[in-house]
């Protein structure tokens, strides 16, 4: 039987393991996700920057941050008043918002244009953010960085970003490795492939990182709970469903074979003898083998947050689907700390 490096059916009242004394800062913090992961695997996290208030209240009460800077992180960037410890960092880890590089969206269209996020904050040109985490690293000069993103971001006409970045990051003393990993070989219930740029100071000696990760997959039905969510038996939805056939990955190939329409994208079936796919924040995921919608307490599991997790008013799907699952974090800090820090 295939053993998992680490749980992804976790509570945080059982706390985490003994520390390794290494220090963790993030970016772009969300939920913690990240903040969990690097403390499953030993570090210490010292806390991290979010623009969101609401998001960075549930992350105060479920972490406990020695530093929490609730503001744009072009702000925090020219702080002249940060702590001594968030330099010369162990690691930084920022994963900046990434649709304009998804390659379920609309790509080069949105590219240069601003958006303004649903949570009420400034309008922003997303692949510029990037950019401005470029600059964090620059100015904390951790010795090890991650920069974690999107697969689109190394596809087609985005390969000019991934150039950049990593050019930007050569000039300020960084080699950097980018990695292509998915989720699903990590321990985590979810196909989740993402890209992450790791890099290493130039002072800083040390082999060259390898990552390689083949843990057994772990199936829908290996969580599943039949309670799940009430859908309406009268609806639409209802209606799609019962024309569904074993192949259907989403409700729009229900769509394109039964009515010739392209439509319902974003509703996804989850079949018990498959990896779940990509869990997003605002997609829908419905039952294939029983007209129910997928519950919390299975994204909980799909995205490895922990089962006693306080989302306050939050949507658990939409906070865990705006996180690196921490699991997958997990795995990836302790392949750095036996590599480069042991």
């Amino acid at each position: 039987m295939n053993k998992h490096a680490f749980p992804y059916k976790w509570f945080l009242k059982d706390g985490y393991p003994q520390g390794n004394n290494l220090n963790v800062f993030g970016t772009f913090i969300c939920g913690g996700g990240s903040t969990m992961g690097y403390k499953l695997a030993g570090f210490n996290h010292l806390g991290g920057v979010e623009i969101d208030e609401r998001v960075a209240d549930v992350y105060k009460s479920n972490h406990n941050p020695k530093h929490l800077f609730v503001e744009d992180l072009r702000k925090f960037n020219k702080r002249e008043d940060l702590p001594d410890e968030l330099f010369d960092l162990d690691i930084l880890d920022g994963s900046p918002p990434c649709s304009t590089f998804s390659v379920a969206g609309s790509r080069e269209k949105s590219w240069r244009k601003k958006k303004k996020f649903r949570e009420g904050q400034s309008e922003q040109v997303l692949d510029d953010l990037v950019y401005v985490y470029v600059e964090t690293i620059k100015k904390l000069r951790p010795k090890v960085f991650i920069l974690e993103n999107v697969k689109g971001i190394i596809i087609a006409n985005a390969k000019i970003y991934s150039k950049n970045i990593v050019k930007q990051l050569r000039e300020a003393g960084y080699k950097t490795q980018i990695f292509l990993l998915n989720a699903a070989s990590m321990g985590v219930p979810q196909r989740r492939e993402r890209v992450f740029f790791i890099g290493l100071r130039e002072d800083i000696k040390k082999p060259t990182l390898k990552l390689s990760f083949n843990e057994k997959p772990i199936t829908y039905g290996e969580i599943e709970h039949y309670k799940g969510r009430t859908l309406g038996e009268d609806t639409l939805y209802k209606k799609r469903w019962d024309l569904r056939i074993k192949s259907d990955k989403r409700m729009s190939d229900v769509c394109k074979r039964t009515e010739n329409k392209d439509t319902s994208f974003n509703v996804y079936l989850a079949h018990k003898d498959n990896v779940f796919s990509t869990l997003t924040s605002g997609g829908d995921y419905i039952k294939h083998h029983i007209f129910k919608g997928v519950g919390n307490e299975e994204f909980m599991q799909i995205g490895s947050y922990p089962m006693d997790y306080d989302f306050k008013k939050l949507n658990p799907q939409y906070l865990i689907g705006m996180s690196v699952p921490p699991v997958m974090t997990a795995q990836i800090a302790n392949q750095i700390y036996q590599q480069w820090f042991k």
